[in-house]
């Protein structure tokens, strides 16, 4: 599968491609993606089932890396620094671990290679809350999911994949049964293959869990030459909450300028 991409930044460039995680889209990375152009050639894509790419009924890893890798053939991208968020992780993570020699390096954003306990069924009861076939509003939806996801920043996330698909009728980006249906795929450990040797960070956000100090040595044992770095004051959407801070980390590690203030 070809999955959908928005570039930014000019050709001449080296190349940078951004994953997104579950329930995102390449369209929540336009902020920072436009801060990194400045020295990137960046590429937002969009994985399956999610925002415009293809919907399908497989969703593991090994079809998430497939799509990735015909993605960049069709792209004619041969070397790429490559990050990914969360699920979005995973995939930047197999993708470089089959074919290190694409990765100039890599950065994954708060995602161990750990399995994790299912913990987004009441996500799922959320979204199943909006009717999306009769609900007259982006407000009737927003009531609707409230209960069951009070955070406003979650709410105001995942609200950000819903759109009118014909006057009248709403429907998600991306796709709620699938994924559902696919949830324990997602949330699987990642396949071990030969260790991938180049330069890589892992940078997670200190009010998160998903990767703790004591899952260092193993993921070190994948990725020798990893660096870690955890800012304090994020979770687990560590460059929405700290968007400074992320930027500091990700253009110090790439060796570019600081951020201009």
């Amino acid at each position: 599968m070809i999955l959908f991409h928005r570039v930014l930044g000019e050709s001449e460039q080296p190349k940078l491609v951004i994953l997104h995680g579950l329930f995102g889209s390449g369209d929540n990375w336009q902020t920072h993606a436009k801060f990194l152009s400045q020295w990137f050639q960046v590429f937002l894509i969009d994985q399956r089932n999610h925002g415009h790419s293809e919907h399908a009924e497989r969703m593991d890893y090994e079809a998430m890396t497939d799509d990735f890798y015909e993605t960049l053939e069709h792209l004619k991208l041969s070397q790429i620094h490559l990050m990914g968020h969360s699920m979005g992780g995973k995939t930047a993570m197999n993708f470089a671990l089959q074919y290190p020699e694409r990765i100039l390096s890599l950065m994954v954003i708060d995602m161990g290679i750990k399995a994790y306990p299912r913990h987004h069924d009441i996500i799922f009861q959320g979204l199943h809350a909006v009717d999306v076939e009769h609900c007259a509003s982006r407000k009737e939806a927003e009531n609707r999911i409230q209960p069951f996801i009070p955070d406003l920043s979650t709410q105001q996330f995942l609200l950000k994949s819903l759109y009118w698909i014909e006057e009248g009728k709403l429907a998600w980006r991306f796709n709620v049964p699938v994924l559902e249906k696919n949830i324990e795929n997602i949330l699987k450990s990642i396949t071990h293959f030969l260790p991938f040797e180049g330069r890589t960070l892992f940078l997670t956000g200190g009010k998160s869990s998903y990767v703790l100090p004591s899952d260092y040595s193993e993921i070190q044992i994948l990725f020798p030459q990893v660096q870690f770095e955890v800012i304090d004051n994020a979770g687990h959407w560590v460059h929405a909450e700290a968007p400074q801070a992320f930027l500091n980390s990700i253009t110090s590690f790439l060796n570019i300028d600081k951020p201009h203030n």
